[in-house]
């Protein structure tokens, strides 16, 4: 067995191979390096910007909602009380939730509008964590006040203090014939999650909310859960005893799609950049076999002494992998290291440059955010692996079919 390595290295790390061969295999190296390296890291990177937006589109967002056409006081909170008899459910509160349009001078903008008790606003969105301007409690304590989204107040042209139409979608009857209802509110505080809830959303109080959307609106109970990642198995949890008026819905329902496209991303890409490991695999193939066409003799010599065929190819197969893994282990390196240290080298960049490479106004998001995920890694360095070990098959096939008579005629 020693033998067997001693030679495996002597193919692999010998010095009678020709300078070009030799040129071909560190390129092969490098290739497979980068490959590897690039990645781990790309993939990191992506894995940040979801966790990122994941967090933050989220943050405003209810875990799960019960949608119910029985509208009255006493049916909201029946509700509310049998979503806390769940152990996941960590709060429960009522909403109401519609369209409008916002006018302020020539301006005009279509928002979401969602009323809550502040218990609601606090606990299930999380509102108080966001605010840059305001107080979330003026809300509760005035009527007809409202809380918007930063990018959605500027865009506005409005402060906190300041006055601001709201056109609803019901109409009213007047002697001078049918209009739209609006309503001015009196602007109270902004808030900011750095994703696309700044600029589409408005909350109000509960009773603001009903006095402006009415009954015909999309009310229920809104609820925070203490996982959100078992928001599947508590929606199935809370239909199976919910009456046929109620329709349950999680966060997957309204942003699940997003969150796939995101996920349907990161495999593409990881598939896109498999290839520049292919590409390193195809080289170890043209290694693999200059070094099998350098070593005939050797290997009918190696023959005449006795190695089965099935052992060459193993020694072939060996001397390929050997190659692949120093390749493969300095690329999981280099990856796992510029992974763990990218944001900080984006923000040197950026400073060392004066530049702005992820402006926050546009990409919402500031920075190069990054997480590395050993599951990835793992994946990586599998696949690599799995595409090595094919491509070293037919070279080391090739060297075991070598007739030892005939390459000993050119020796």
């Amino acid at each position: 067995m020693l033998l067997f390595w001693e030679l495996i290295l002597r193919f692999s790390f010998g010095g009678t191979q020709r300078r070009f061969t030799r040129f071909v295999s560190i390129a092969s190296l490098v290739g497979m390096t980068l490959g590897v390296a690039a990645l781990i890291t790309v993939l990191s990177v992506m894995n940040g910007f979801a966790g990122e937006l994941h967090q933050r589109l989220l943050s405003v967002t209810p875990d799960v909602t019960l949608e119910t056409t029985v509208v009255s006081d006493q049916a909201l909170q029946d509700l509310a009380g049998l979503s806390r008899t769940n152990p996941a459910v960590r709060g429960a509160t009522p909403f109401i939730k519609g369209t409008a349009l916002l006018r302020k001078g020539r301006q005009s903008c279509g928002v979401v509008v969602t009323g809550a008790p502040l218990s609601g606003l606090e606990q299930v969105i999380d509102l108080s964590a966001h605010l840059t301007q305001g107080s979330l409690a003026a809300v509760a304590e005035e009527s007809f006040t409202v809380i918007l989204g930063a990018d959605l107040a500027r865009l506005m042209g409005v402060r906190v203090g300041d006055v601001i139409e709201m056109v609803l979608p019901r109409l009213t009857v007047s002697p001078m014939g049918v209009f739209p209802k609006s309503r001015l509110l009196t602007v109270v505080g902004t808030f900011a999650v750095g994703a696309p809830p700044d600029a589409q959303q408005a909350y109000v109080s509960l009773e603001t909310g009903r006095r402006l959307l009415g009954q015909t609106s999309q009310q229920g109970v809104q609820l925070r859960l203490a996982d959100r990642d078992l928001a599947s198995q508590v929606s199935a949890s809370l239909a199976a005893s919910v009456d046929a008026n109620v329709t349950v819905r999680d966060w997957r329902s309204s942003q699940g799609s997003l969150f796939a496209a995101i996920k349907m991303e990161k495999i593409t890409v990881g598939a896109l950049l498999t290839s520049v490991i292919l590409v390193a695999a195809f080289n170890l193939i043209s290694t693999l076999t200059m070094s099998v066409t350098e070593k005939r003799g050797d290997i009918a010599i190696l023959q005449v002494l006795g190695l089965p065929a099935n052992r060459l190819l193993m020694l072939f197969l060996g001397h390929g992998l050997l190659l692949a893994i120093i390749g493969i282990s300095a690329g999981a390196l280099l990856g796992v290291t510029l992974a763990s240290s990218v944001s900080d080298l984006s923000l040197w960049v950026e400073q060392a440059l004066g530049l702005t490479l992820f402006d926050p106004a546009v990409y919402y998001i500031g920075g190069l955010p990054s997480v590395l995920q050993w599951g990835d890694v793992t994946a990586v360095v599998a696949i690599s692996l799995m595409l090595s070990l094919l491509a070293s098959v037919y070279p080391a096939w090739r060297a075991s079919q070598i007739p030892p008579a005939e390459a000993l005629n050119y020796v």
